[in-house]
């Protein structure tokens, strides 16, 4: 039951285009014995289908330029690869540590944003 909330909650997120790994990896990591690389490996493959999902409807909706879209994907391919190589390559402790860091960056990022303030 547990699996199936964080599931939902990820899909959740991102549907929303947020990134369903800011709740996913974390919570696999409080609430299983997974390693650091096991769960972002899982990551991974949910997000495979959760994604195309998220992009039939985004697509349906006209609320993607896909003139833009080229340009990301490239450069997102060739951050895959590069990202991929280091993960298999760094310690789990200190990628959890890394991406922990990461999140904490993005998290003060967003408090402090003025750009989306109602």
């Amino acid at each position: 039951m547990k699996l199936l909330i964080i599931g939902f909650l990820s899909g959740i997120i991102s549907g929303m285009g947020i990134g369903g790994g800011t709740i996913l990896i974390p919570s696999l990591l409080l609430f299983t014995t997974l390693s650091q690389k096991e769960t972002q490996g899982i990551n991974l493959i949910v997000f495979i289908p959760i994604a195309i999902v998220a992009l039939i409807t985004h697509l349906k909706n006209k609320n993607i330029e896909l003139k833009l879209t080229i340009h990301l994907i490239i450069g997102g391919i060739a951050g895959a690869i590069i990202g991929s190589i280091l993960a298999t390559n760094i310690d789990s402790n200190m990628l959890r540590k890394l991406f922990s860091v990461f999140l904490l960056i993005i998290g003060i990022y967003e408090l402090f944003s003025q750009k989306n303030r109602l």
